[in-house]
């Protein structure tokens, strides 16, 4: 991914260039990136089969003020012999995973968290019966082990494990909140919301205020929802607004959706995304 003789400049052309949602990158990002005088490109994970192949990296970038910018890009193909390949540019890294989520056949690859870095885990059990991960205070842990994947087959039992996590107490966890476009990732947020009950103008006016944020991964998890297979992922972004308070905004991401479709939810509290979840998971 790094080649000595190709600038920075030349480097950013080529990743925008072949890049299918350049267009969607926020324009203070482009124009942050016109000062970039070094970059360093790795990769982040990859996922191979039959069907699906995909793999991020990190390209992250020295600017001329001496701060540093980091672009989260998505390779992926599909078919037999690994068809054409796709890009997609994404300045987060909870977004590049969410992007792998909706692939063909995504949501489980996106569930397994043994690829390097992830999302902050939490104390939370996940639904459907997952077994207990291990938790780190804060900032980004060196990997997460996936726990079994898959329905149980039994409908019933499935939500009953689901129950149980929503009826989990919650647990301190503390967090390391990173000054990075937090008020555009809480429009952002807003804004995939489709649930009819999504937070509203106030809070967005609120999030306008906030100037870091934390991502944490409660729970990750694939059910049987009316025989048919449903993932559900919540996370908390966490906000740290301008007078010192703090706001969360909690999104349950779901396929049990009539058609499987990927879908998002937000809410502002933990307690009525759990009772989302169950309410999607009862429906059969």
């Amino acid at each position: 991914m790094n080649d000595p003789h190709e600038t920075t400049e030349a480097h950013l052309k080529r990743l925008l260039g072949r890049a299918l949602n350049s267009f969607d990158l926020p324009d203070t990002t482009v124009e942050r990136l016109d000062s970039a005088l070094a970059h360093a490109s790795s990769l982040h994970s990859s996922h191979d089969s039959g069907s699906l192949d995909r793999a991020t990296y990190r390209h992250a970038y020295l600017l001329s003020d001496g701060s540093a910018l980091t672009l989260w890009e998505l390779v992926h193909s599909t078919g037999p012999r690994g068809g054409v390949e796709q890009h997609e540019l994404y300045t987060e890294e909870s977004e590049v995973r969410l992007a792998a989520s909706r692939l063909p056949a995504g949501f489980p690859g996106f569930a397994d968290t043994d690829e390097p870095g992830g999302i902050a885990p939490s104390p939370f059990p996940p639904p459907c019966g997952a077994d207990d991960g291990p938790s780190w205070p804060s900032g980004r842990p060196e990997a997460v082990r996936p726990g079994p994947t898959g329905p149980s087959g039994d409908p019933d039992a499935d939500f009953a494990l689901l129950a149980d996590l929503i009826a989990a107490p919650p647990a301190a966890l503390p967090r390391m909140y990173a000054p990075d476009d937090s008020a555009d990732h809480a429009r952002r947020v807003l804004r995939r919301a489709e649930n009819a009950d999504r937070p509203g103008e106030k809070t967005a006016r609120l999030l306008r205020a906030s100037f870091a944020h934390h991502i944490t991964q409660v729970s990750a998890r694939q059910c049987l929802v009316g025989g048919k297979d449903a993932g559900f992922t919540l996370y908390e972004h966490a906000f740290l607004l301008l007078d010192g308070a703090e706001i969360s905004l909690w999104e349950v991401e779901h396929t049990a959706t009539p058609d499987g479709r990927h879908m998002c939810e937000v809410y502002t509290s933990e307690h009525t995304a759990r009772e989302a979840m169950e309410l999607r998971a009862r429906v059969r």
